[in-house]
């Protein structure tokens, strides 16, 4: 760990389109902003432009509604055809009330509306994104791609952005990750006067994901990718499912 990271945010990025390669426009847009990519950075990239280089792209126009579609869209006050994207991009449906349709996705997350969004894709209320179909294969491609570019070893997140339990307000989380341990664990380890950790394991993703956001914004600062720098972590490979808590555990449903 060190006192002091960078956070630096991609400024002038370009509107991505379908079969766009991330990675190349990444170093591109990097260089354009005066950055060389070095050994260790971090590259944060938003969810939204990644769905939109694989094609994620759909016309709400297109989409006809199932029954327990418009049954939700009822319920919840919503468009009907976008209910159906919810159900179709959902393993369970764990709460709908007015207002709100709250899902477990088929990646696993627990979140609104599994992840379909209107902002900053087209500017059209029938224009939505869904999630990546395999984020961490999304991450793992962008970063061999970027080694393969730069000869440099990197790790690469992606982010999305959702509200959490209890708590008010919503947070940047990782979706999707590639080159870097997500946790921090210091179970078993000692604190500043000898007592024994049991629990402590910093979900280190998601609080790098969070602090990116801090430039990265959510309106129209059009800075889909950051880099982090300066951060001491662990080089790994690990599913970012793995920051999804399994259903045993849930105190609250």
């Amino acid at each position: 760990m060190v006192g002091k990271i960078e956070i630096l945010g991609l400024e002038n990025f370009p509107i991505i389109k379908p079969g766009d390669d991330l990675a190349e426009i990444i170093v591109k847009v990097a260089k354009d902003n005066g950055i060389e990519i070095e050994d260790g950075d971090i590259i944060v990239v938003s969810q939204k432009i990644v769905s939109k280089a694989e094609g994620r792209i759909v016309d709400l126009s297109k989409i006809e509604p199932s029954e327990k579609a418009k049954i939700i869209a009822q319920i919840s006050g919503k468009d009907p055809r976008f209910v159906e994207l919810i159900l179709r991009e959902s393993e369970e449906v764990i709460k709908c009330c007015k207002g709100h349709v709250i899902v477990r996705t088929k990646h696993g997350i627990v979140c609104a509306n599994a992840g379909v969004d209107r902002s900053n894709v087209a500017g059209s209320p029938n224009i939505v994104t869904l999630l990546p179909e395999d984020p961490d294969k999304s991450a793992d491609n962008i970063r061999r791609k970027i080694e393969e570019i730069t000869g440099k070893k990197v790790a690469v997140i992606i982010t999305d952005t959702y509200g959490r339990p209890l708590r008010n307000g919503h947070i940047n989380m990782a979706i999707g990750a590639s080159g870097i341990k997500l946790f921090r664990d210091y179970r078993g380890k000692k604190d500043l006067f000898g007592y024994v950790l049991r629990v402590k394991r910093i979900a280190l993703a998601d609080e790098i994901a969070a602090a990116a956001e801090l430039v990265m914004g959510n309106g129209d600062e059009g800075i889909p990718v950051a880099i982090i720098r300066g951060l001491n972590y662990e080089r790994g490979f690990e599913s970012a499912k793995e920051l999804n808590m399994n259903e045993d555990r849930w105190l609250f449903k």
